[in-house]
C-alpha cells in the first residue's frame, strides 16, 4: 500500500513544480543530465520517480523505460511529456516500496534527485536491488548531505524545514547505497560534494 502522506506531499507540490524546478534548476542541469542519462542502454530501463516528466526531454532516444512515481497528480502532468517521448515509455502510479515486479526485471535503474524524498531509502534501494538482474547498474543522480563544514551544518538545519515541503538536505545516499547491498562502481562529484552522481552493480 502506498504511502499516503508521501502522496498527498507530492500531489500538493506537482501545481506548483514546473514553475519552481523547471527554469533554473532544469536549465543549470540540463547538459549534466544529458551525458547521463546518455548511460541508458538497450535493455529495460526503470526510472524512478517520473515527477512532472521534465528529465524525459534529457533521455536519449529508442529506449525502453518504465517510469513510476508515487503521485497520480505529477503523472498527470507527465504524461504529454511521455507521449512526445521518441522511443517506448510507459507511467504508473507505483511506491518504490511496494514494487509490483518480479525479481530481475531491469537491467538498469534511474534516479534523479529522488532518494532525497524516499522515507526510508535504504529500504526503498533494497526494492530496486530485487527488481535488477545479476550485474544490473544502478545509476543516480542526487543531491546529498555534505561533509563540509560550514555546508553540513546549513543542510542539517535546513532538513528539519525542507522535510515538509519535499527532500531531505542531508541524506547520506552513497551510503544508503551500499548499505542497501550494491557495490559502488563510479562516484563524480558535479557541485561540490552535495550534487552528485553515483554508479552501482547489483552482484548476486
Amino acid at each position: 500500500m502506498a504511502d499516503a502522506i508521501t502522496k498527498a506531499k507530492w500531489d500538493k507540490a506537482s501545481k506548483t513544480f514546473d514553475a519552481m524546478s523547471g527554469v533554473g534548476t532544469e536549465k543549470r542541469w540540463a547538459p549534466v543530465k544529458q551525458e547521463f542519462f546518455s548511460q541508458m542502454g538497450d535493455g529495460k530501463i526503470l526510472f524512478l520517480a517520473v515527477g512532472t516528466g521534465l528529465d524525459i526531454v534529457s533521455f536519449p532516444k529508442g529506449k525502453n523505460i518504465v517510469g513510476i512515481d508515487i503521485s497520480p497528480k505529477m503523472l498527470e502532468f507527465a504524461q504529454p511529456r511521455v507521449d512526445a517521448y521518441h522511443g517506448k515509455m510507459e507511467i504508473s502510479e507505483i511506491d518504490v516500496m511496494d514494487l509490483p515486479y518480479e525479481e530481475h526485471s531491469f537491467d538498469q535503474v534511474f534516479t534523479s534527485c529522488t532518494f532525497c524524498s524516499v522515507p526510508n531509502p535504504v529500504e526503498g534501494l533494497k526494492a530496486l536491488y530485487r527488481v535488477l538482474k545479476p550485474g544490473g547498474e544502478l545509476h543516480m543522480f542526487e543531491h546529498t548531505g555534505s561533509r563540509i563544514f560550514p555546508f553540513n551544518l546549513m543542510l542539517n538545519l535546513m532538513t528539519p524545514l525542507t522535510r515538509n515541503l519535499g527532500p531531505e538536505m542531508n541524506r547520506p545516499t552513497q551510503d544508503n547505497v551500499k548499505k542497501a547491498g550494491f557495490t559502488l562502481t563510479g562516484l563524480n562529484h558535479i557541485y561540490m560534494d552535495v550534487v552528485k552522481i553515483i554508479h552501482a552493480i547489483a552482484e548476486k
